[in-house]
């Protein structure tokens, strides 16, 4: 991967969490990020010696994401609003950045059993920050990311929300 990218760090959540969890990943250790976007957290991903995926709905993203990751990732341009996501096919899930409520449950059978879902989005605080999204489609109310995942048959490792520097909820979990 290059280094070109460094002004688009990483989540430091995510990579740090990703560099925990990695460990307890099991085999093939596939690695999948929804809406990957121009691809930010895919070094970390690959740092952790993780088979990388990733799924967006932008084309142009997907190419520059490519750029990042090289032939390592296998990336795929899909609408998740009218596509579905593979059922058992990973045992890492990472979502950043992207609310859509009606795919929880495919995210949950995205998973194998045992399999890791790191997920960090924007809170409806987030509005009083003035940058960001602002639509209620695109934001989290308040503990309402942890008692989702924790719905959908997930052990949560990790939660919080926070409101600086920006206003998010972040979340480890485990599928059971």
């Amino acid at each position: 991967m290059t280094d070109r990218f460094d002004g688009d760090p990483p989540s430091a959540f995510v990579a740090e969490w990703t560099s925990q969890l990695a460990p307890e990943v099991p085999l093939p250790r596939r690695a999948l990020d929804v809406a990957v976007g121009r691809g930010r957290h895919l070094r970390a991903l690959a740092e952790a010696n993780l088979q990388i995926f990733g799924v967006d709905r932008n084309y142009e993203a997907l190419r520059t994401a490519r750029d990042r990751a090289g032939r390592a990732a296998r990336l795929w341009c899909a609408d998740l609003t009218v596509s579905h996501l593979p059922r058992g096919a990973f045992q890492l899930l990472l979502v950043a950045r992207y609310l859509q409520r009606d795919l929880f449950p495919a995210i949950r059978d995205a998973l194998t059993r045992d399999g890791i879902l790191i997920y960090e989005t924007f809170t409806v605080r987030q509005r009083a920050l003035g940058f960001g999204p602002t639509s209620a489609d695109h934001l989290l109310e308040p503990e309402e990311l942890r008692i989702r995942i924790q719905d959908a048959g997930f052990e949560i490792l990790f939660y919080e929300e926070v409101t600086a520097p920006e206003a998010v909820a972040r979340l480890a979990g485990r599928r059971y």
